[in-house]
Protein backbone atom coordinates (compact mmCIF):
# COMPACT_ATOMS: atom_id res chain seq x y z
CA UNK A 1 0.00 0.00 0.00
CA UNK A 2 1.49 3.37 -1.22
CA UNK A 3 1.79 5.41 2.52
CA UNK A 4 3.39 8.56 1.09
CA UNK A 5 1.06 11.56 2.39
CA UNK A 6 0.66 13.73 -0.73
CA UNK A 7 0.65 10.20 -3.04
CA UNK A 8 -2.30 11.11 -6.02
CA UNK A 9 -1.80 7.89 -7.15
CA UNK A 10 -0.89 4.27 -6.16
CA UNK A 11 1.72 2.25 -7.44
CA UNK A 12 0.58 0.16 -9.46
CA UNK A 13 -1.47 -2.59 -8.17
CA UNK A 14 -0.84 -6.12 -9.88
CA UNK A 15 -3.83 -8.21 -9.49
CA UNK A 16 -3.98 -11.94 -8.18
CA UNK A 17 -6.43 -12.85 -11.17
CA UNK A 18 -5.98 -10.80 -14.50
CA UNK A 19 -9.08 -9.38 -16.00
CA UNK A 20 -9.91 -10.02 -19.70
CA UNK A 21 -11.38 -7.42 -21.97
CA UNK A 22 -11.57 -9.16 -25.32
CA UNK A 23 -8.00 -10.30 -26.51
CA UNK A 24 -6.66 -7.57 -23.63
CA UNK A 25 -5.68 -8.87 -20.23
CA UNK A 26 -5.39 -6.13 -17.27
CA UNK A 27 -2.55 -7.73 -15.30
CA UNK A 28 -2.04 -4.28 -13.18
CA UNK A 29 -4.25 -0.96 -12.18
CA UNK A 30 -3.26 2.11 -10.93
CA UNK A 31 -5.75 4.20 -8.85
CA UNK A 32 -5.74 8.10 -8.40
CA UNK A 33 -7.11 9.88 -5.36
CA UNK A 34 -10.27 10.97 -5.58
CA UNK A 35 -11.86 14.65 -5.74
CA UNK A 36 -14.82 15.05 -3.38
CA UNK A 37 -17.24 15.64 -6.27
CA UNK A 38 -16.14 11.87 -6.99
CA UNK A 39 -17.36 10.33 -3.79
CA UNK A 40 -21.29 10.97 -5.01
CA UNK A 41 -23.60 8.44 -4.08
CA UNK A 42 -21.28 6.43 -1.94
CA UNK A 43 -21.36 6.72 1.96
CA UNK A 44 -17.75 7.55 3.17
CA UNK A 45 -18.29 4.76 5.96
CA UNK A 46 -18.48 2.76 3.27
CA UNK A 47 -15.92 3.08 1.60
CA UNK A 48 -13.92 3.16 4.79
CA UNK A 49 -15.71 -0.10 5.84
CA UNK A 50 -14.61 -1.69 2.26
CA UNK A 51 -18.29 -2.56 1.52
CA UNK A 52 -18.19 -3.91 -1.62
CA UNK A 53 -20.79 -2.03 -3.51
CA UNK A 54 -19.28 1.26 -2.54
CA UNK A 55 -16.02 -0.04 -4.23
CA UNK A 56 -17.40 -1.35 -7.21
CA UNK A 57 -18.82 2.00 -7.37
CA UNK A 58 -15.61 3.81 -6.93
CA UNK A 59 -12.88 2.19 -8.65
CA UNK A 60 -14.05 2.70 -12.50
CA UNK A 61 -14.05 6.37 -11.60
CA UNK A 62 -10.52 6.02 -10.41
CA UNK A 63 -9.11 3.00 -12.29
CA UNK A 64 -6.24 3.19 -14.88
CA UNK A 65 -6.90 1.12 -17.75
CA UNK A 66 -10.62 2.51 -16.73
CA UNK A 67 -12.66 -0.70 -15.38
CA UNK A 68 -16.19 -0.98 -15.89
CA UNK A 69 -18.74 -1.72 -12.64
CA UNK A 70 -19.22 -5.55 -14.44
CA UNK A 71 -15.44 -6.03 -14.56
CA UNK A 72 -14.91 -4.79 -11.01
CA UNK A 73 -17.89 -7.24 -10.22
CA UNK A 74 -16.10 -10.47 -11.92
CA UNK A 75 -12.71 -8.96 -9.94
CA UNK A 76 -10.75 -11.91 -7.39
CA UNK A 77 -11.94 -10.80 -3.70
CA UNK A 78 -8.58 -10.56 -3.26
CA UNK A 79 -8.37 -8.00 -5.84
CA UNK A 80 -11.05 -5.98 -4.95
CA UNK A 81 -9.99 -6.22 -1.03
CA UNK A 82 -6.31 -4.68 -1.99
CA UNK A 83 -7.74 -1.88 -4.25
CA UNK A 84 -10.47 -1.06 -1.54
CA UNK A 85 -7.33 -0.94 1.51
CA UNK A 86 -5.47 1.68 -1.39
CA UNK A 87 -8.79 3.58 -1.32
CA UNK A 88 -8.93 3.97 2.21
CA UNK A 89 -5.33 5.15 2.42
CA UNK A 90 -6.28 7.88 -0.38
CA UNK A 91 -9.03 9.03 2.68
CA UNK A 92 -7.52 9.06 5.41
CA UNK A 93 -5.85 12.19 7.11
CA UNK A 94 -2.01 12.76 7.14
CA UNK A 95 -2.17 12.53 11.24
CA UNK A 96 -3.75 8.87 11.02
CA UNK A 97 -1.20 8.01 8.69
CA UNK A 98 2.02 9.34 10.12
CA UNK A 99 1.04 7.90 13.89
CA UNK A 100 0.35 4.25 11.59
CA UNK A 101 3.81 5.12 10.24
Amino acid sequence: MTIANTATTTDPIELDEPIKRGEQTISEITLRKPQSGELRGVSLTDVLQMQTDALITLIPRLSTPSLTAIEVRQMDPADLVQCGGELVNFLLPKRAKEKAA
